[in-house]
């Protein structure tokens, strides 16, 4: 027998939702805050120390001293942190929504693998070096992936056990076809080791320029999603008794991330940790909404990836600590953290 509430909870209820809108929006907008001090900090501080006024003469004097170190490296690689770091944010938010597991990312379907294999075969088959010939093998290895991982899943008949089961397997092959080709290949071995850290040093106009378009195009069917993930958030019947198309929001959201993250791994390296903690944190905030998951995660990912990149640049100057490796000293802790918390929760 259903007990419905009484009047004066159900306006209460009522009013209080325009309040707690108001109050999210607010915090978007201090988050877009800091992401812009994020920003300017990763414009303003280096590995090679410059004073404010150099960096701005760098800025706005094409011929000046100081225009390639500010320009050419400093805004060029905050740029791709920004866009990086936003795909990456999406991407783990839409892989827990559709997984419906808080602690998942984009490597958790062998996103990361296949990118980072296919970029191993590149170096060592092809002969290729240069980003922008490895970049589109990157890509064409996570989406390839993705086709593999839906398929063995079951389709239209797909569920998020079957995609995190042959996310895992795949994933486990293709980082020992990884690790071997570079023991057997040294080469291949010193070519590859800076980028599968991850890293924003390779950021450039031909990199940023690259990746734009499916960052763009991915971006936005993320926040087209939203919906659709909510209904499927409650449970498959649900979903279907609200008018949900279970197979065509699953094939969407495997798209999405695959395009988001084969392409953020094919210019920056395998990054971990910022597609998952970042969407987990929003969520303790925001709620089960991806109306908001989603926007919020696009805003607090980049701010995460760039000030991990600033703390990497300054810690071990003149030299710099790679933002792969600082992400993931900062995220182990965290992500141990979460899951402490989840057991808690489920006790």
């Amino acid at each position: 027998m259903l007990v419905e509430s009484p009047p004066e909870q159900r306006a209460e209820t009522a009013s209080a939702l325009p309040g707690r809108r108001a109050i999210r929006a607010a915090g978007l907008l201090v988050s877009l805050a800091v992401l812009v001090l994020v920003a300017l900090a990763s414009i303003a501080v280096g590995a090679k120390e410059l004073s404010l006024g150099q960096v701005w003469h760098g800025l706005f004097d094409a011929s000046g001293t100081y225009a390639d170190t500010v320009v050419s490296d400093r805004l060029s690689r905050t740029l791709l942190g920004l866009l990086a770091g936003a795909a990456l944010g999406l991407a783990g938010a839409v892989l827990q929504a559709l997984t419906r597991n808080p602690l998942a990312d984009p490597g958790l379907l062998g996103l990361n693998a296949g990118a980072s294999a296919a970029v191993v075969t590149a170096i060592t088959f092809f002969g290729v070096t240069s980003l922008s010939g490895y970049v589109w093998f990157a890509f064409c290895g996570a989406a390839a992936v993705g086709a593999v991982v839906w398929f063995l899943g079951g389709r239209r008949g797909a569920t998020p056990v079957r995609l995190v089961l042959a996310g895992t397997a795949i994933s486990a092959a293709l980082y020992g076809y990884l690790q071997a080709v570079m023991i057997l290949d040294d080469a291949a071995l010193g070519r590859m080791r800076f980028w599968t850290v991850g890293s924003l040093s390779s950021g450039s106009d031909e990199a940023v320029m690259q990746v734009v378009p499916f960052l763009v195009v991915g971006s936005v069917l993320a926040l087209l999603l939203a919906r659709p993930l909510n209904a499927m958030g409650m449970g498959d019947d649900t979903a279907k008794a609200l008018g949900a198309d279970l197979n065509r929001t699953r094939a969407l959201s495997m798209l999405v991330a695959t395009m988001l993250s084969g392409a953020a791994t094919a210019a920056c390296g395998p990054i971990v940790f910022v597609g998952l903690m970042v969407p987990h944190v929003v969520r303790s905030f925001t709620g089960p909404d991806q109306r908001w998951i989603l926007p919020y995660a696009a805003v607090l990912s980049p701010v995460l990836l760039l000030g991990a990149d600033v703390l990497g640049r300054v810690v071990a100057r003149p030299a710099e600590l790679q933002v792969g490796i600082v992400t993931a000293i900062i995220g182990g802790p965290v992500f141990i953290l979460l899951v402490r918390r989840r057991r808690t929760a489920q006790l």
